[in-house]
């Protein structure tokens, strides 16, 4: 297979891999969670993307920020992890952050799938965490380079900000290079996808939803909708005998759960917010507690009315091309289905950015409108130091002009621009009738979810 479609491989199953939310339902079986811990966190998937020096060769393509020759291992790692947005690995990974790992089908370094999915707060790092600091595009570039290679064109833009991944393009040209029986194309299809990058969801999600994606057009019931993005190196008898391995890690994606709020929280308030909620966000994401209920319900975009690049950019021939597969032989994705899922708010403290393009850097701003900047700036760190405790979310700067002359693109993509594609922050404004105390009361008791 060439080359260019195998370094698509690698960046679609870190960053989809396991993004989509799986049935809800009893608690899964903990010898299937074991197992599903242990092939997630202990075994690679893939062929190696590039050498094992590439890691520390990296750090030569800084520029004036290139650490010496000589610097610890710690020290680098912690530079390395702070250039590209990644975090330290929370169980043993042979000294790399989550996301890369020396494990696999032959010596090297390969990607998985947590290098979205793995993030951290306070300097606690969480497998199913979104990665709201990842630059995916400087990571692979780099890494590239520092073997010598570079990146084939691409006819889409992988992130132009830190913290959002086009993976769905990446996985729409997976499939037009596969007939319907998986067999490799020569000339793709012209499957007509047009998809924008995504802000990543948490995995502690999966235990509540019955359907995946934010279209919620799959069912979660069937792992071969993940299974699709090992498309650029497997055959259809290697996924199949993938399939059991990663019933037991979908298994182990719905036993996560969120972390806790790591600050005080008013109890009063709290209280109080719980009544606004109860009357004004229960319809779409549903009640919480021993008996809580989530009613998994698509709102169409006339009424949610956030961006519609992603609920719009699959095509109905990539659809259609699909459901001609093995992978929605048993559990096809809906046709008709066009809007966006409310999400369980399970942790939502610990997700912001918010929507389903994170343009949105706090709660405060979510549920009031004219608060959301055009463009707005954050530190990569993820500290607690950089938590905004009233507005919840990650303290930000407001960037009032597109910057004149424009960044070099390392930096660029510090910077959220709401105007570009699939980016806008429009939509969900169910928040803007609320008094300032019930909104403000609202995000207390949001906080203890």
């Amino acid at each position: 297979m060439n080359r260019s479609l195998r370094i698509r491989g690698f960046v679609v199953a870190g960053i989809l891999l396991l993004s989509p939310s799986w049935s809800s339902g009893d608690s899964p079986d903990p010898a299937a969670v074991e197992r599903g811990r242990v092939a997630l966190t202990s075994t690679g998937y893939l062929k190696p993307g590039w050498s094992g020096a590439a890691y520390r060769r990296a750090g030569s393509l800084w520029g004036e920020n290139a650490p010496a020759a000589d610097t610890p291992a710690d020290a680098y790692a912690a530079a390395f992890n702070q250039r590209y947005g990644l975090h330290p690995a929370p169980f043993p990974n042979d000294g790399l952050p989550m996301g890369l790992r020396r494990a696999g089908e032959k010596s090297g370094m390969q990607i998985d799938c947590m290098v979205c999915h793995g993030g951290s707060i306070g300097g606690q790092s969480y497998v199913g965490l979104g990665n709201t600091t990842l630059d995916m595009r400087a990571l692979l570039y780099d890494l590239t380079r520092a073997d010598d290679r570079r990146l084939p064109p691409s006819l889409f833009h992988l992130n132009t900000a830190r913290g959002t991944v086009n993976a769905g393009m990446i996985s729409a040209v997976l499939l037009s290079v596969r007939n319907s029986d998986l067999s490799v194309r020569k000339i793709p299809l012209p499957l007509g996808a047009n998809l924008p990058e995504l802000d990543v969801p948490p995995w502690w999600h999966l235990a509540r939803k019955t359907t995946m994606y934010y279209d919620g057009r799959t069912d979660a019931r069937s792992v071969r909708s993940i299974l699709q993005f090992f498309l650029a190196e497997k055959s259809l008898e290697e996924l199949k005998e993938l399939e059991p391995t990663f019933r037991d890690i979908q298994a182990y994606m719905k036993s996560l759960k969120p972390p806790k709020y790591p600050f005080a929280i008013d109890a009063a308030k709290a209280e109080r917010g719980k009544t606004v909620f109860a009357k004004t966000c229960v319809k779409c994401h549903g009640t919480y507690g021993p008996d809580g209920h989530y009613p998994n319900r698509v709102v169409e975009l006339a009424v949610i009315g956030t961006d519609p690049a992603r609920a719009q950019g699959l095509s109905d021939r990539l659809v259609a091309h699909y459901n001609t597969t093995w992978l929605a032989e048993d559990y096809p994705a809906d046709p008709e289905m066009v809007g966006y899922q409310a999400p369980p708010l399970d942790g939502i403290w610990a997700t912001a950015p918010y929507l389903h393009n994170g343009s949105v850097p706090t709660l405060a701003a979510l549920l009031k409108s004219v608060d959301r900047p055009a463009r707005f700036k954050r530190p990569p760190s993820t500290g607690l130091e950089h938590y905004d405790q009233v507005q919840v979310g990650w303290k930000f700067t407001v960037v009032a002009d597109p910057p004149s002359p424009p960044l070099p693109p390392f930096e660029a993509q510090f910077i959220y621009d709401t105007s570009r594609f699939g980016l806008s922050n429009g939509g969900h404004r169910f928040g803007d009738d609320l008094a300032d105390e019930a909104r403000s009361d609202l995000i207390e008791y949001l906080k203890t979810l």
